[in-house]
């Protein structure tokens, strides 16, 4: 293979670029909770949820759940295209409704019909 030339396919940096739905926000940090009694009260609340396809969704889900009164920290488990898990910590059960309402605020996510 003498004279032949390999180069590296053009890999685009998606923190400058954005990801498939084109956008340039990152993802947000979580925090746990700070104290004692936070971490000893907090509930576990698990959701099934569409529509989320890259870390923007994730970012955007994220600041809506966590913009929910209680709610002290947000992981998504992304499945791009499928079923992701979204598991919220908070002071109190959340209902389907206040999760719908974050996800409707955030975009088109939707809980997954399981």
């Amino acid at each position: 293979m003498s004279g032949q030339t390999h180069s590296q396919p053009n890999l685009l940096d998606k923190t400058q670029r954005g990801c498939g739905c084109n956008s340039t926000k990152k993802p947000p940090t979580t925090s746990a909770p700070t104290t004692t009694e936070d971490i000893m009260s907090a509930t576990n609340n698990t959701f099934a949820v569409t529509g989320l396809t890259c870390g923007h969704c994730v970012g955007a889900v994220t600041d809506e759940l966590r913009a929910l009164p209680g709610v002290s920290e947000v992981d998504i488990d992304l499945v791009a295209g499928g079923v992701s898990t979204v598991t919220v910590t908070a002071s109190a059960p959340l209902t389907e409704e206040q999760v719908t309402a974050a996800l409707d605020e955030a975009g088109n996510y939707h809980l997954a019909n399981i």
